[in-house]
């Protein structure tokens, strides 16, 4: 198919974001700014902005054009990234993180995003926007640099849940498949397990078992299985979409952080061991920025929870106003789509389709 053909019409719809403004480690400003980069690129958004209405207020006086797109609306308590899931469900109800999801449950907005604590941002999204029907665990979707024509590939789970058995991943299968025709814009994209190998006996009993379930779903569920893929092929052409449990999602997204941070860290050593290497460095200015460009974290910030009635996009709670823009662009192009209503609809046929597969099976051994 070619390239053109794969690609999927944007609409532009107004929409609105509920932001937690009080989340994330680099303080409101971070959030500000990003709202306000945003806001420059999509004339259309606006924001209900959850959090200090004192510090929000003093952050969007010398923005004007961008506080004319903000409603702010106060809340006295902050989730802090030390704070367990369980703690900030039984004494968070007057957050901005609680508040920014209920605007989201109520309609009022048509996505949420937040850069606080990710355990309690999922169980306050699972508890108030509930999961979507048939699904036994939320995943955690993230955007990975690839060599794709789209440039980034989708992993989940990233986190959400270190346990994923042969049901868990084939959702997640038909998730990721509709978060990258939403999200990525792909017809009909490549979805891959993550194994140890690609040969079909390869891996444990509950991947091959998972692996059968997907390509039988696959064909009605509007994707491609490419079968089991590596490590190696997480940032490759190969694959669009790489599912796995949360425990290897998570940990393959730490070596990758920690290898980009060594491999920026070597760089910069490289080019500033000589004279003649600083000078070398000056040559290769732009080729060195272009690159920084393709691969920069910031602009793949934002993992997408998968598998609850509405769109909740959790930020890194370090982000920058770049990083924190990336994310709220995520959530934008995600509510234009009707995302979480076209996701659960996807999810109820690909459980219809594994029912019948699995009923013909027990017809054919009697």
């Amino acid at each position: 198919m070619a390239e053109a053909e794969n690609r999927i019409p944007q609409t532009s719809p107004s929409t609105t974001i509920s932001i937690d403004a009080m989340g994330g480690d680099s303080g409101v400003k971070a959030v500000i700014g990003g709202m306000e980069k945003t806001s420059r690129k999509q004339p259309d958004i606006k924001f209900i902005v959850h959090g200090n209405e004192a510090e929000l207020k003093r952050c969007l006086k010398r923005k004007p054009a961008l506080a004319g797109r903000c409603e702010i609306r106060a809340t006295t308590d902050v989730i802090s990234m030390e704070d367990k899931p369980s703690a900030a469900l039984r004494g968070g109800k007057k957050s901005s993180m609680w508040a920014s999801i209920a605007t989201l449950k109520s309609g009022e907005a048509q996505a949420t995003v937040s850069c606080g604590n990710t355990g309690a941002l999922m169980a306050m999204s699972t508890i108030q926007l509930r999961k979507t029907p048939g699904v036994n665990r939320p995943a955690i979707a993230i955007l990975w640099p690839s060599t794709n024509h789209q440039r980034y590939n989708i992993l989940l789970d990233a986190g959400a849940d270190i346990k994923a058995d042969p049901q868990d991943l084939l959702k997640y299968a038909i998730m990721g498949a509709s978060y990258a025709r939403n999200g990525l814009g792909l017809r009909q994209p490549r979805v891959g397990l993550l194994n140890v190998g690609t040969e079909e006996f390869k891996g444990r009993i509950e991947l091959q078992d998972a692996a059968k379930l997907i390509g039988t779903v696959a064909t009605s569920s509007d994707f491609q299985f490419v079968g089991f893929v590596e490590g190696s092929d997480i940032p490759s052409d190969k694959v669009d979409v790489i599912i796995t449990d949360g425990f290897t999602g998570n940990i393959a997204l730490k070596t990758a952080e920690g290898t980009a941070r060594q491999v920026s860290d070597l760089l910069k050593a490289a080019f500033t061991h000589t004279l003649l290497s600083r000078l070398g460095a000056l040559f290769a200015l732009t080729s060195l920025r272009r690159l920084k460009n393709r691969i920069d974290p910031r602009k793949v910030n934002g993992g997408v929870f998968l598998g609850l009635n509405g769109t909740v996009v959790k930020s890194h709670g370090g982000a920058d106003a770049t990083g924190v823009a990336a994310a709220i662009k995520l959530a934008y192009d995600l509510a234009q789509n009707d995302f979480a209503e076209k996701l659960s609809a996807r999810v109820a046929s690909g459980l219809a389709a594994s029912e019948d597969m699995l009923s013909n099976n027990d017809e054919a051994t009697i």
